[in-house]
């Protein structure tokens, strides 16, 4: 299992943490999603079989916000 944190600058309330942890959630080989608001960070647990860095971030930004280079 990896665990990586990403930095999404424009999610700022609760709507924007549920968006990002549905989407994520959805995303086959993802075991835990956390987003917060307050320091626009999400931390994704992840099997690396079935998920990669590119997806969740692909996730995340078709949820409709951005992520950190």
């Amino acid at each position: 299992m990896k665990r990586i944190r990403l930095t999404v600058p424009d999610m700022s309330c609760a709507h924007c943490k549920a968006a990002i942890e549905e989407s994520l959630g959805r995303l086959p080989g993802v075991e835990r999603a956390g987003a917060d608001p307050d320091t626009k960070q999400v931390e994704v647990a992840f099997d690396e079989g079935r998920a990669n860095e590119e997806q969740i971030r692909l996730a995340i930004e078709n949820a409709g916000y951005s992520v950190a280079a």
